[in-house]
């Protein structure tokens, strides 16, 4: 683990080395930060602010795939074991028994998947777009609105030309998605190359091969979901609720996917509700 004046900068696992923003105040309570697909940790910059100002410590890793010292090749190694084994590192790292998790898109997924089957380490959650996994599941058994919305995992299960396709379209395909520009040119950056690329088309691939059971979450809950985004539908997010035994609030935004870079107030203000939640709990 590389640290600086207490700062958490890199932490390691599996010979693995994650990159990772660590900011806000030192003693105050850590809120761990997922980005999702295809995005960074740099995904959070409008959000963190809002938490610092409230007292709260960020640690936003870069994930499995998208940062330069943790880029297996294989699809098995993105399997969702690795992926919540990944967070729970960092977990350790800071020192906490108890962390605040966030996370959106796949962040989200794997925030629902640690705080079903780690709740000792989780004080409070907060799911950004994404459902409850098996929400998602049974939306999806239920009818063909959230298979519409889901046609690019089939997709993504194809070798290598899902990369080729990526890479040479990436900045088209986000602006179809309605990501900014700003967000879109800067992940762009970093990712868009058949390379780079691989690893987080893999968290996809490697899903239908991992056996990490979506349990009921029983830790304080907020989930916040635009009811314009283009992949994930309502009838997960009305299912959610069922798969959680503990204080919940479902957030409706009039917005689509990308919440942490357009929505950032709403987001913060949503963390510092279930925060307190499970401050209190």
């Amino acid at each position: 683990m590389s640290r600086d004046d207490q700062r958490i900068r890199t932490f390691a696992r599996d010979g693995l080395r994650f990159e990772v923003d660590d900011a806000g105040p030192l003693g105050g309570d850590v809120v761990v930060l997922l980005h999702g697909f295809p995005t960074d940790r740099s995904s959070w910059r409008a959000v963190t602010p809002l938490l610092h100002e409230a007292g709260l410590r960020t640690l936003a890793p870069d994930q499995r795939g998208y940062s330069p010292g943790a880029r297996p090749t294989g699809v098995d190694a993105y399997r969702l074991e690795e992926l919540v084994a990944d967070v729970l590192g960092l977990v350790d790292a800071s020192g906490r028994e108890r962390v605040h998790l966030v996370g959106h898109d796949w962040g989200g997924g794997i925030a629902w998947l640690l705080a079903g089957n780690h709740a000792g380490r989780v004080a409070s959650l907060t799911a950004l777009s994404t459902p409850h996994p098996a929400a998602l599941g049974r939306a999806w058994r239920r009818g063909w609105d959230q298979r519409r919305r889901s046609w690019y995992v089939a997709a993504f299960q194809v070798p290598a030309l899902p990369e080729q396709v990526m890479a040479r379209r990436f900045e088209a395909l986000m602006r179809r998605g309605g990501l900014p520009e700003e967000d879109r040119r800067r992940y762009a950056d970093r990712l868009a190359t058949p390379a780079a690329i691989s690893g987080p088309i893999n968290w996809y691939r490697a899903s239908r091969r991992s056996s990490v059971p979506a349990h009921r979450v029983h830790v304080p809950t907020t989930y916040v979901w635009g009811c314009e985004d283009p992949f994930l539908g309502p009838d997960a997010a009305r299912l959610t609720a069922e798969h959680v035994e503990a204080p919940y609030e479902l957030v409706e935004l009039d917005a689509g996917h990308w919440l942490p870079e357009m929505r950032a107030a709403e987001c913060a203000a949503a963390v510092l509700r279930s925060v307190a939640r499970g401050s209190a709990a």
